[in-house]
């Protein structure tokens, strides 16, 4: 059950992520592009472990 608790919150903090890339690309918020990639790289880790967890049901 911890396992599956984790996997939300780690969608929760993808879907978080995804909202501020589209933001800043859409130039709704006003960032440094540094900042912009960064988060990117952030946000395709937290979806690869978000993913390895989905896929073996913890």
């Amino acid at each position: 059950m911890a396992g599956k608790t984790f996997a939300v919150i780690i969608g929760i903090i993808n879907l978080l992520l995804v909202l501020f890339q589209v933001s800043t690309g859409k130039r709704w918020l006003k960032v440094n592009f540094i900042w912009h990639r960064r988060i990117g790289i952030v946000l395709l880790v937290t979806v690869v472990i978000h993913a390895i967890l989905a896929d073996l049901g913890l």
